[in-house]
């Protein structure tokens, strides 16, 4: 299990996408933005440790409900299954957490540049309507990662 970990914007979700493209299909990918929310941005972990962790580390599949947003509000919206691949990669903010990091052959940490530069990225990609939501996680990831100690914690910066 390999944990793709950073503040936001910091391009996490584009290097998941080339680790799992090169893995083909041994790799299976699930992003914390499918369970996160403005309001909800790290409590909900474990739908994701009931839903996913534990089925596959009994070598059964998982899966889990993405949060649609489709509405401007998160509601549950479909459900992913997730096969027992060779290597699961988890890839968002809280994705290295502490409550993982036993469990995880890797963690690694994308720095990303500034903050203001990775409000930047994170504006360009969900839309200027977002940036007083993105400017608030920016200021609760801060701290979030501050006590969880992700980045001490990790393998390898980015």
């Amino acid at each position: 299990m390999l944990a793709i970990d950073g503040p936001s914007g910091a391009g996490k979700s584009t290097l998941a996408a080339e680790t799992v493209e090169a893995l083909g299909t041994r790799a299976a990918l699930v992003s914390t933005d499918a369970f996160a929310t403005w309001d909800d941005p790290v409590a909900w972990w474990p739908r994701l440790e009931d839903g996913v962790l534990a089925p596959l580390a009994q070598g059964r599949p998982g899966e889990y409900r993405r949060m649609d947003w489709t509405s401007g509000a998160p509601r549950p919206g479909e459900l992913v299954r997730v096969e027992v691949p060779e290597v699961l990669v988890l890839e968002g903010v809280s994705s290295g957490r502490r409550a993982v990091r036993s469990r995880l052959s890797r963690l690694c940490w994308i720095e990303g540049g500034t903050e203001a530069e990775r409000l930047s990225r994170a504006v360009a990609r969900d839309g200027e309507a977002a940036r007083a939501e993105l400017r608030r996680w920016q200021l609760f990831e801060r701290g979030w990662f501050a006590v969880d100690g992700t980045r001490e914690a990790a393998d390898q910066l980015v």
